[in-house]
């Protein structure tokens, strides 16, 4: 068997909110095509599911803002064996620090582990789709084996950026830690991991031998669309292509990522729009982030939050 891994992110660029990191992990059968066999199977739980599509796309296919989280719920909570009823046990599902206070959360941190799921889809269709992996995945010799998150606040990847780290350098580094983790599930197994190209980075081997802990990491290929690696020693490849989120893995770790991501940005503008009346939303992003910084400014003020506890520099 093979055991491979895709991994994504949602929130790289706002100033508001967390980095949200994700990924997943198949095993499928050794002699087969990993990215063919992968597609095959999402294709079967669509028709066994009588879904209109994939089960698993691209997170910017499955959600469009002011669209809904059905899709994108319904796709992440079937993948789970039990259903989370409040963000605190998705959390827990996720392998997410619950915690508040140690983890530098923000203050809406609490209302997103509160927070009761699912929120778009019906129960009843998470339970359908549920169903229809659990009979497919088996006719295919295969297994899902994990789904997990981490999720970075604001506070500490500011931290991050005053020991020296970039942006990019953040994102590599949590979606490799957090890769290597799933990876010691099945350390005898060969293995491959399919991450989404890191913004602008087209080098990667320091960063893939230190986070695997390989002395020798053979650099396969480095142009503008891949980079691909190989461990021989951990038996493993990795590669950051662009246009990654094509594959199920990373469709999948990409949606799940993606709806963390939505579930904190609903507690966060339900906590301030409480404590600000009148002020709208936001998703983050830099524009809209300063305006929402200008209209939320006295509220954030008497609550005593420092501004980098909200506000994530670039």
């Amino acid at each position: 068997m093979t055991l491979v891994i895709g991994t994504d992110e949602a929130g790289y660029g706002p100033n508001l909110g967390p980095l949200v990191v994700a990924a997943t992990a198949w095993r499928v059968p050794a002699a087969s095509c990993p990215e063919a066999h992968l597609g095959t199977v999402a294709a079967d739980v669509g028709r066994s599911a009588k879904l209109t599509g994939l089960p698993w796309a691209d997170s910017k296919q499955m959600y469009k803002p002011g669209g809904g989280l059905a899709a994108l719920e319904r796709g992440v909570l079937a993948t789970l064996t039990q259903s989370p009823g409040d963000g605190a046990a998705l959390a827990a599902r996720l392998g997410l620090d619950v915690g508040l206070g140690e983890t530098g959360a923000p203050p809406e941190w609490p209302r997103f582990l509160a927070m009761k799921l699912p929120r778009g889809a019906t129960a009843a269709e998470i339970a359908r789709l549920a169903e229809a992996v659990a009979l497919v995945l088996p006719r295919h010799d295969m297994e899902l084996v994990a789904v997990a998150c981490r999720v970075v606040h604001p506070g500490p990847f500011n931290a991050l950026l005053e020991a020296g780290l970039n942006k990019s350098d953040i994102l590599s580094r949590t979606t490799l830690d957090l890769a290597a983790a799933l990876r010691d599930l099945a350390p005898d197994e060969q293995a491959a991991v399919w991450c989404d190209r890191h913004g602008g980075r087209k080098a990667y081997a320091p960063l893939v031998g230190r986070h695997f802990g390989a002395a020798l990491v053979q650099t396969l290929e480095e142009t503008p669309a891949r980079s691909r690696y190989a461990i021989p020693a951990n038996r493993l490849q990795i590669e950051f292509a662009v246009g990654g989120e094509s594959r199920v893995p990373v469709a999948l770790a990409s949606m799940t990522a993606k709806y963390v991501r939505e579930l904190s940005m609903a507690a966060f503008n339900d906590h301030w729009g409480e404590r600000c009346p009148g002020l709208q939303p936001t998703a983050g992003y830099p524009v809209d982030a300063r305006r929402w910084r200008e209209e939320a400014d006295r509220a954030v003020c008497a609550e005593g939050i420092p501004a980098g506890m909200l506000w994530r520099r670039a």
